[in-house]
């Protein structure tokens, strides 16, 4: 006889699970008793938003689903931000919560929620459970959904008393792996059509990517000498120094790249969806008249053709049909038909990063050139929302898997969280956080986790004294009518030696690698406060510059 607690956390030992991010509620005490002695670590986190996302970066860097433990009501709407990020990033992640009494139920109870109702569009399942002994059965579910198809998130409520009381069940065994599913039919289908091509290029994004996957991604790219893009915020899936690599599609998007997006007539998309941020708002490539032929492998049915008629669908991983190209040869002299085209698309890439100087004694574009320069090629760097990130898009060279966390779904306060799950998965690798003032203060409280459990990830704040995004958008659309953009913050150096890390401000560019190399030989979380002029407002433009082309558009 076991209680509930002890059964789900047995269960979690089963599917490998190691380390668990929680905010306590008294709602599952049940499960804490279970995790006391398992050998799960248990990260208790400030904010159940806080969890949640790191729970999500977890999944991103293992590819098995994250797990996060919150309390009924406001714990658990703290948290679905973080289901909302792993929902459209597509990462597989585990949310418990925990819930009433059964007998309380549809009373409105203290802090009641139908969770059904609340995550029924935010999660790939949501579920109740509400007899102890088929908690193996729930559980073993959730991993498998969590994992299959466009992995993604799965919400799981448990009622105090159901997992208090106690049951006698077998456990279940780990779920067992999907065969690959890709066929010599499909490769041969897919590579035919691709050879007719004139201007093909190649798309890569989704998830469950890997080491292996680059490699054979690389070889594919340079076999058959094609321009292969990424997804927004999906760089790390290819060495972005290979000859073939062209750029990333998405949100600050290099206009070029854009424009070839445009003008090619062949898509193969391999792994990511295709939507508003590849397509600049469905401008590039209209839903009705794509003007291309478009091949689309994802390993969810109900993907294919839910936005974009696909002339060739295939239902696989990504990471399996890049294997299986990467056996491939091209015909004679395929190849070359497009060795302009490829080389063109390279040389805007390359001229894209040169950085572009913006105002200020601080100067982004050249710190975050630095860091690409000077980190080690496994280094992780992190991010969040806000137009910041558009400097990291653009100037930082990623060189392989796992290196790049970030969120596609656009969500403020990932990028502390993220570098506090990374620092803990990889203590042997240097993570960098790179993070607005705005984004940065939504979750910065974590700071204490991440001194509580040894997480030493380096933050650079880009201090602008402004929401940068939104600020931007009023002068496109009411220029020089700034209202609600301003921000004041704290002294962020002395912040961070508040909770005992080590802090630094930078004035000048000049400053940053000497204030960097300090941090790193603090060995401790560190961080370093950038103070920018708010006229650089974007990679491209200043804040003058875009209220100027705004008023002219309107005469």
């Amino acid at each position: 006889m076991r209680h509930g607690g002890q059964i789900l956390v047995d269960q979690l030992k089963i599917h490998g699970v190691r380390r668990v991010f929680s905010v306590p509620g008294e709602s599952f005490l049940a499960a804490l008793d279970g995790l006391h002695d398992s050998g799960i670590e248990n990260i208790v986190c400030r904010q159940e938003g806080g969890a949640a996302m790191m729970a999500e970066a977890h999944g991103k860097l293992t590819g098995l689903p994250g797990v996060c433990f919150v309390t009924r009501g406001p714990g658990a709407t703290n948290a679905s931000a973080g289901v909302h990020v792993a929902r459209q990033d597509s990462t597989p992640m585990i949310l418990f919560v925990g819930q009433i009494d059964r007998s309380h139920r549809d009373r409105e109870a203290f802090q009641e929620v139908d969770y059904r109702a609340m995550f029924g569009t935010l999660c790939k399942w949501v579920a109740e459970v509400d007899q102890t002994e088929r908690l193996p059965e729930y559980i073993s579910r959730a991993f498998h959904v969590a994992l299959s198809g466009r992995p993604g998130p799965v919400v799981l409520a448990l009622p105090e008393d159901m997992l208090s009381a106690e049951a006698e069940v077998e456990n279940l065994p780990v779920v067992a792996p999907s065969p690959a599913a890709v066929s010599a039919a499909q490769v041969s289908a897919l590579t035919q059509a691709l050879s007719r091509a004139e201007k093909p290029l190649v798309v890569v994004g989704g998830t469950l990517w890997d080491g292996e996957a680059a490699a054979n991604l690389t070889r594919f790219a340079k076999a058959w000498n094609l321009p292969v893009s990424v997804t927004f915020r999906r760089q790390c899936h290819l060495d972005n120094r290979h000859s073939n690599y062209v750029g990333d599609l998405g949100v600050g998007m290099n206009p070029r790249l854009g424009a070839r997006f445009q003008e090619s007539d062949c898509l193969l998309m391999l792994g990511g969806r295709l939507g508003d941020s590849l397509t600049r708002g469905y401008d590039l490539m209209k839903p009705a008249a794509p003007g291309k032929t478009i091949l689309h492998v994802y390993p969810d049915p109900g993907e294919l053709g839910r936005v974009y008629r696909p002339d060739l669908g295939i239902v696989a991983q990504a990471a399996e049909m890049v294997a299986a190209l990467a056996q491939t040869t091209p015909a004679a002299g395929t190849e070359a038909k497009w060795s302009e085209w490829t080389a063109a698309a390279r040389r805007d890439y390359e001229v894209w990063i040169k950085p572009k100087e913006t105002p200020g004694a601080v100067k982004l574009e050249q710190v975050i050139h630095w860091l690409s320069t000077n980190l080690p090629e496994d280094a992780i760097v992190t991010n969040g929302a806000g137009n910041y990130a558009a400097f990291l898009h653009r100037y930082f060279v990623y060189k392989g898997p796992h290196t790049q966390l970030a969120p596609t779904s656009g969500s403020m306060g990932y990028c502390f969280p993220a570098a506090v799950a990374g620092a803990l998965e990889h203590p042997d690798r240097a993570v960098v956080c790179l993070a607005g003032d705005g984004c940065f203060q939504m979750t910065l409280n974590e700071m204490s986790t991440a001194m509580q459990h040894g997480a030493k990830p380096i933050v650079i704040v880009a201090n602008n004294g402004q929401y940068g995004t939104i600020r931007m958008h009023q002068e496109r659309h009411y220029p020089g009518r700034v209202s609600g953009t301003q921000l004041t913050s704290p002294d962020f150096a002395a912040l961070a030696r508040a909770y005992g890390g080590h802090g630094e401000l930078v004035m000048n560019t000049a400053d940053f690698p000497d204030a960097f190399n300090r941090a790193k030989a603090a060995d401790t979380l560190a961080v370093i406060e950038l103070r920018l002029d708010p006229e650089a407002l974007t990679s491209g433009a200043t804040s003058s510059e875009i209220r100027a082309q705004s008023e002219a558009a309107r005469k």
